[in-house]
Formats: C-alpha cells, structure tokens, sequence
C-alpha cells in the first residue's frame, strides 16, 4: 500500500495538475494469521487519530482481510468507526478500506464473476471468497499462494503473476484481481496481464486508489493501473 499508491498518484501527477502528500501510521503484524489479524484492528483508531492531526483529505485503511477478517460486511462498521475519530479529532476525514474499495471497484467495473489472487493461507483466502460473495459476486477459481510471513508477502516479484494467473479458471469471468491483498505487489504486471486476456484486470491496492480519488473529487484516472484507472469510471 505505501509504495503502489503512491505509484499510482505519481503516475497520475505526469498526465493531470494536481500533486499529492502521502502520511502513513501503522499498524503492528507480523504473522498473516487471524489472531494477529483482529489485534492488528483493534490499533486502527489510533492511527486514524493520528494521522487527523495532519489534517489529510482521505484516510486509506490498507489491510483487506484484517477487515474481512472481522465478519461479512465488516467494511461498513469500519469506516464508520474511523470517520467518528476524525469527527472527534474536529477534522472530519473521508475513509477508505480496501475491503470497500475492492468491493466498490468491483460494482464500477460491472462485475458479476471473478476470480482472484490471494498470498494468504487457504482458509484465510476462503474467507476473502466468502465476504466477496456475500457482497454479490460469483468467485469462480482462486488461488492462495499460502504465504504466511507479511514481509515476505511484500516481496514478491509482481511479474511472477504473468505466469501464476495462467492456473486460474477465467471462463465466464468479468473481471480479474491479480492481488487481493495491499501487501502483495501487483501494479506493474496488471496493464500486461489485462493486455493479455482482453478483460479487466484489477487490485486491492488499485480499487483503493480509485476510491481515493473519487473521496478527493478529482477525476479517478492514471497512466497505468488497469481498466479502473483508464478515466471511464
């Protein structure tokens, strides 16, 4: 999240006027695991508290399935929650999860079946399954690639995906998240892999993006990140 966001903004500052400051508190986990998950949301007021002192025009809440983790539907709790402290703070913020984001991104983008990236352990991924389909959608295939280590999450080679979405079914598929997850690096193999398949290739880390944007009100459109950041949306 702290480094394909940013991407994505930079990107943006080459073809539009506007430029952007990034801020950043973080919460503590080490192990990808459900206990670590629902400790690691307990911080996030905090965090949403401090980073209200900067007074920032969009909080991005960047951990999916610390989110998911916390029952179907948990997003909407979520961003409720954060936005009383920046209200609190006499700084009221837009929020944004990626849980939201993702599902969010998935409705703009028209999608009714996906299939989906995961480096999570398999019952975590069956969770993620889970939540986007109470959201409405149809998962057809996923594929957890059952890292469990966080940082070791985050440094995965994005082109690896090339070669890793070619073992999921696509039939009848809408859309494809190459990274359902902020921690794992996705962004500069999503323009090549939508080239290859023909449909629209998407993240966690870029439905965040283009919700961030939208929260800033200005037009959700990037040099690279896939169909959702074309500027149609």
């Amino acid at each position: 999240m702290e480094t394909e966001i940013p991407a994505v903004f930079r990107s943006r500052e080459t073809i539009l006027p506007e430029r952007f400051t990034f801020h950043s508190s973080r919460m503590r986990m080490k192990k990808v695991t459900k206990e670590e998950l629902e400790a690691m949301d307990a911080m996030s007021l905090k965090c949403a508290q401090e980073l209200s002192d900067a007074h920032v025009d969009v909080m991005g809440y960047a951990c999916l399935v610390a989110i998911m983790s916390m029952g179907r539907g948990y997003h909407c709790v979520s961003e409720v929650n954060l936005h009383q402290e920046t209200i609190a703070n006499d700084f009221p913020t837009p929020i944004v999860t990626s849980a939201g984001a993702l599902i969010n991104g998935l409705k703009v983008l028209g999608a009714k079946k996906v299939s989906i990236i995961t480096p999570y352990m398999r019952p975590l991924t069956d969770m993620v399954v889970d939540y986007i389909e109470h959201q409405g959608f149809e998962v057809v295939d996923s594929i957890a690639l059952e890292i469990p280590d966080n940082l070791e999450v985050a440094a995965q080679d994005p082109m690896n995906l090339l070669e890793i979405y070619k073992r999921l079914d696509l039939t009848g598929v809408d859309v494809l998240v190459a990274s359902a997850c902020v921690q794992m690096p996705s962004l500069e193999a999503i323009d090549l892999i939508q080239k290859e398949i023909g449909i629209p290739v998407t993240s966690a880390a870029v439905c965040t993006t283009y919700e961030m944007m939208k929260k800033l009100g200005i037009e959700a459109k990037s040099a690279i990140g896939g169909e959702l950041l074309s500027g149609k949306y």
